[in-house]
């Protein structure tokens, strides 16, 4: 008997060993297998590649600015991003077209530049909930923009206000403005109204010229050259699109043309107080990277303003002194026409 306790004792003493042993093992086991698991995240997130597409309503100064500020955000990127460039051509068919064959390339987030393209993206990425992110609309919220959960961007809102201030600044002599927009731009809307208001209250008379096609825009600046002393334009994409022929052709008609921003300026408009679209561009693209990263939507962005831009060519041209802006905002920046 005291053998067989022996025994047992003995084989009870093996089993515990041998259980211990086991759960040696699975611990191991289950510590390696956590550290491979961990190291393969890791891995997986270091290699993800991430597909954009750049989308502009069409090409022009403006909207060049802020695509190629995207592209040089998402080069400097630490993120695996390929991306590509495409232009509607101002055709609402056509920003269909490239929306829907973005979606069923699967793109991993479209970067649409002007409200029209947004529009557009916007339709297009219903169904997959693809993040969109618009660069340049002036006012989303009427251009349907706001409440949509896969969408967000950044507003060149204009302080339409400060322009008119401005534009008496430097001619306080003004007894006619004209306001040259298109009609089909939804962000021309909402400015022209304030600066219809703002004229009113200051009993100056305004007259309104629009254009919907390059011949218009120019026959409407034509017909009214020897009835303004100075041209308002918002961040209207028509009138930008021709605004290296008109700019010139009022200049040298001595009426001061206030466009929406800097680009206009840079294509021979006389001044502006608008945004600068290379920081709008790149303000974009960041956004873009973050919500491929986190997968969080923000409210849109409203860009600051606060820069006076004056084309020194054609204050020359007018022979205006544009000294007055220096004690209206913080920083002048002075610039020459451009062909680009």
């Amino acid at each position: 008997m005291k053998n067989l306790k022996k025994l047992f004792s003995a084989a009870l003493a093996l089993t515990m060993a041998l259980s211990l042993a086991a759960c040696s093992s699975s611990d191991d086991t289950a510590t390696t297998t956590t550290e491979t698991t961990t190291a393969a995240q890791e891995e997986t997130e270091a290699t993800k590649s991430y597909k954009i597409a750049i989308v502009k309503q069409l090409d022009h100064a403006s909207m060049d600015e802020i695509a190629n500020a995207v592209a040089a955000e998402l080069d400097a990127s630490d993120l695996n991003v390929t991306y590509e460039h495409f232009s509607g051509q101002n055709d609402t068919s056509v920003l269909q077209q490239i929306g829907a064959q973005l979606i069923a390339d699967g793109y991993n987030a479209i970067i649409p530049i002007g409200t029209l393209a947004a529009q557009a993206m916007a339709v297009a990425a219903e169904d997959t909930q693809t993040p969109v992110v618009y660069g340049a609309v002036s006012d989303p919220e009427s251009a349907g923009l706001t409440g949509i959960s896969y969408m967000t961007g950044t507003s060149d809102a204009l302080n339409t206000e400060f322009m008119m201030d401005m534009m008496l600044a430097a001619n306080p002599n003004i007894e006619t403005v004209g306001l040259l927009y298109s009609t089909s731009e939804v962000n021309s809307a909402v400015p022209i109204a304030q600066a219809k208001a703002y004229l009113d209250a200051a009993g100056i008379a305004y007259i309104e010229k629009t254009g919907n096609t390059n011949d218009e825009v120019i026959a409407a600046v034509n017909s009214m050259l020897d009835q303004v002393q100075a041209v308002f334009t918002p961040t209207d994409n028509v009138v930008m699109a021709v605004e290296l022929t008109i700019g010139e052709t009022m200049a040298d008609a001595g009426i001061a043309h206030y466009g929406g921003a800097d680009s206009f300026v840079r294509n021979g408009a006389f001044a502006t107080a608008g945004v600068n679209y290379e920081e709008l561009g790149a303000k974009s693209a960041e956004m873009a990277l973050d919500i491929l990263t986190t997968g969080e939507v923000p409210d849109f962005h409203v860009m600051d303003g606060g820069i006076i831009t004056v084309n020194t060519e054609t204050a020359a041209t007018l022979g205006l002194d544009y000294s007055v802006f220096s004690d209206m905002a913080g920083t002048v920046v002075e610039v020459v026409t451009t062909v680009d």
